[in-house]
């Protein structure tokens, strides 16, 4: 057992869950599916650096860190109920021992980013899901490079257009960080990142 999965299984244990073993092979396996580029364990595993900083910040922890276990457990390129079926994948092997479940769920849905959620736990869950948007700029590159992998279904121009609306929503928040600990530590960086990859489109497209 490697170190990723001891630490799932010993979290969805003391949480009520059960099958844990059974839990992390079936969601290890989703996550390596074909054509995941991106929505890999690697990402799981990087939002759970980013948890572990902020964790002093958070009043439900365990809440936060099992929503970024399982926010794309499930994962169909151009779907839009991947959250939804994650929740639900979720909620099938919880089952109605894991008392905290459905704030589980919730925050998994919040990753939506569709509207600001009145929960703190669903904040930072948000945040740490766009964590990566404030890397430096060569991860932040890279990290592009595998969003664009995993839509082979789309043409360049298609890509550009779906990527560009998302990235100037998140540029019209009036933040993209809903947490003070997110927003004072990966804002700017964050907000100049879009900036430069909005740039970059428009000199391809002259």
């Amino acid at each position: 057992m490697n170190l990723t999965q001891e630490r799932f299984v010993e979290l969805w244990s003391r949480n009520g869950g059960r099958h844990a073993d059974a839990v992390y092979v079936d969601l290890a396996r989703r996550y390596g599916e074909p054509g995941r580029y991106y929505h890999t364990l690697r990402h799981v595993r990087r939002c759970l650096r980013y948890f572990d900083l902020a964790r002093h910040a958070m009043e439900r922890r365990d809440v936060v860190e099992l929503a970024l276990w399982c926010h794309d457990v499930i994962y169909v390129p151009g779907a839009h109920d991947n959250e939804q079926r994650s929740a639900d994948w979720m909620r099938r092997w919880a089952g109605d021992r894991m008392v905290m479940r459905e704030p589980i769920c919730e925050a998994i849905l919040a990753t939506r980013h569709v509207r600001v959620p009145v929960e703190l736990d669903s904040r930072f869950a948000c945040d740490i899901d766009l964590a990566a948007l404030g890397a430096p700029r060569r991860r932040f590159q890279e990290d592009g490079m595998r969003l664009r992998a995993e839509r082979a279904d789309l043409d360049d121009r298609a890509y550009a257009l779906q990527e560009s609306k998302i990235l100037r929503g998140l540029l019209a928040r009036p933040r993209i960080y809903l947490t003070d600990y997110f927003h004072s530590r990966c804002e700017v960086r964050a907000r100049a990142n879009i900036a430069w990859r909005l740039g970059g489109q428009r000199l391809k497209q002259q």
